[in-house]
């Protein structure tokens, strides 16, 4: 007596690739989603407001520019002048508004010792406030590797 042998067939194999059908489905919907609210986000609420004196809109702080060139000259609000006559200006500023900054742009051949002066200048004749301007660093964008080549 023989005994057969029971085959089986083979059942379906798990499929190893992502369906990104669905995903891709959700992310066009998300999107519509968004464009349509983001006009309604951004609009503020329409409000009449009583009138006042007292009421006014705070001014924008106020900046001075000195600027200091390879050649030591220097600028005031892009005007040159002389270091006498940024003395004189920069105290009639303080007098106006003792809170103006001072912007400080100073070229990088510039000796401290300048830059220091014009500094001292400027808190001599009250303006404690000194900020300096720099441009961020330039960086190269990393090299692709090369392939070898046969």
């Amino acid at each position: 007596m023989s005994f057969g042998r029971l085959e089986r067939t083979k059942g379906s194999e798990p499929m190893s690739e992502i369906n990104v059908t669905p995903m891709v489905d959700v992310m066009l919907v998300l999107l519509v989603i968004f464009i349509l609210t983001a006009p309604l986000m951004a609009s503020s609420i329409k409000l009449d407001l009583p009138k006042t004196d007292a009421a006014k809109a705070s001014e924008a702080p106020k900046f001075v520019t000195l600027v200091v060139d390879k050649a030591g000259q220097i600028f005031l609000n892009d005007k040159p002048i002389a270091l006498d006559a940024l003395k004189t200006s920069l105290v009639q500023t303080a007098v106006q508004n003792p809170d103006t900054e001072v912007q400080l742009r100073a070229d990088e051949a510039v000796p401290y010792g300048k830059i220091v002066e014009v500094m001292g200048t400027a808190q001599k004749a009250g303006l404690n406030r000194i900020g300096f301007v720099a441009d961020a660093p330039v960086t190269s964008p990393v090299a692709a590797p090369q392939l070898p080549t046969r």
